[in-house]
């Protein structure tokens, strides 16, 4: 059995829960999320509360169980609180510009990167701090990961952009130097 799957979600009373077939919706001060449950799963809200239960027991159905009530879960917690990720530039020349909905990286190319924002994710800058807000978990950990992905950090000085608190295991450079290779 799904020890998160039996867990009830309480609705706070700023957010509507309403199913519409096999779509929840989920609607509150911040915004509005829905999600499609697949088949095995029977989704109702009852008491304030929505309660997940399996129709037929499967090993399939039990991890889509705590699956829909994690995902669930994290729309109620977006549309009341939203959802943070913190990203950071690291290395000499490295800035980021806002423009609207769009980000400008100078991160050591010929070129500067341009990278457009989807709706519904907001992005403040500071400095060389970059601060990916949302709703939806899903997207901001995504359009994180997608920032990320324009400057990976290299593993011998650090430099690029990473998450703020990222630890980069750097490595050791030449070596051949110390040890005099001309002897």
């Amino acid at each position: 059995m799904s020890r998160i799957g039996k867990q009830e979600i309480i609705i706070p009373e700023q957010v509507e829960a309403q199913i519409t077939g096999r779509t929840i919706k989920i609607k509150g001060p911040k915004g509005e999320l829905e999600q499609k449950i697949k088949p095995p799963v029977e989704v109702e809200i009852c008491d304030g509360k929505i309660r997940f239960s399996l129709k037929r027991e499967s090993k399939s159905g039990k991890s889509l169980w705590g699956l829909y009530r994690s995902l669930v879960f994290n729309m109620v917690q977006g549309v009341t609180k939203g959802w943070n990720k913190g990203l950071e530039l690291v290395g000499v020349g490295y800035r980021v510009v806002q423009s609207g909905q769009k980000l400008t990286f100078s991160l050591g190319y010929a070129n500067q990167i341009e990278f457009e924002l989807p709706e519904g994710i907001e992005a403040r800058v500071k400095e060389s701090k970059i601060d990916i807000s949302g709703v939806d978990k899903q997207l901001v950990g995504e359009v994180t990961v997608k920032i990320r992905k324009i400057r990976s950090p290299e593993p011998y000085k650090g430099k690029g952009i990473r998450y703020i608190g990222e630890v980069v295991r750097k490595k050791a450079g030449k070596a051949a130097k110390a040890m005099g290779a001309g002897a």
